[in-house]
């Protein structure tokens, strides 16, 4: 007898059915799409989280050269607070194909924290090439009276005390007329504007050869070495382990 179809065995409510090859290879892909969309959202996310700390919270930089010794040292790396004085927003740039894709030349205070202090260690636009970022320590404020006379800065008249933080290397005095690294000024800080030195007097290139360092040229206030690499000696030389995690002062 040929069953009705209310005799026939139906399927069970819910109860699954066999996936075709085809259906498994289709899931298979769907989830592979999946797991390089998180990883590609993640990895932009962590980007642009990168960029906004880097240009508004702190940026790190490496230090090449001996100017700043013995506050710094070459093979130092440090963190420089872009929160110090303000909140800044980047002005003046240009868009390129190199890293980072963005370069900014000036920057503007919309909340502002407080004003540079004299003894702060800055990183700046260096004035006669501002593709380069340069550290230096801040001696004069707008208004101030700077001058050298035998190596001794002064401040509206009277000596500056840097004994602590400072190094002179070369006994020797150069005439002011030859060169201005010991005999200089005196020069009044105009407004808007520092002058730096770098603490290895002998051995700097700072507003006594160039100028003043102009507020809105300011990246921020160096505060604490996260890194510091010698590269000389044995090997168990090559990293300054007493530098790491050390502030500046």
């Amino acid at each position: 007898m040929t069953p009705s179809p209310e005799d026939s065995p139906k399927q069970s409510e819910g109860s699954l059915k066999e996936s075709s090859p085809s259906s498994v290879s289709e899931e298979h892909e769907g989830s592979h799409k999946s797991i390089i969309r998180e990883y590609a959202e993640a990895i932009v996310i962590a980007i642009i989280l990168a960029f906004f700390i880097r240009v508004f919270v702190v940026q790190a930089f490496k230090i090449p050269s001996g100017s700043m010794i013995p506050t710094l040292l070459i093979g130092d790396h440090i963190l420089v607070s872009k929160l110090a004085y303000g909140l800044q927003w980047p002005t003046d740039c240009t868009v390129s194909v190199s890293f980072p894709p963005v370069t900014c030349y000036s920057s503007k205070i919309l909340w502002k924290f407080g004003d540079p202090q004299r003894g702060d260690i800055i990183v700046f636009r260096y004035p006669e090439d501002e593709e380069k970022d340069f550290i230096k320590r801040i001696i004069g404020l707008p208004g101030d009276t700077i001058e050298t006379k035998n190596k001794v800065v002064y401040i509206n008249g009277q000596p500056l005390r840097d004994e602590a933080y400072t190094q002179r290397i070369d006994p020797g005095i150069i005439d002011g007329h030859i060169n201005q690294r010991d005999n200089f000024g005196p020069i009044t800080v105009p407004e808007k504007s520092y002058f730096v030195m770098g603490d290895n007097r002998d051995q700097s290139l700072d507003s006594r050869f160039w100028g003043f360092v102009k507020v809105d040229k300011i990246k921020g206030k160096a505060f604490m070495s996260y890194w510091s690499w010698n590269g000389q000696g044995s090997w168990v030389e090559w990293v300054r382990w007493e530098r790491i995690g050390k502030f500046i002062l």
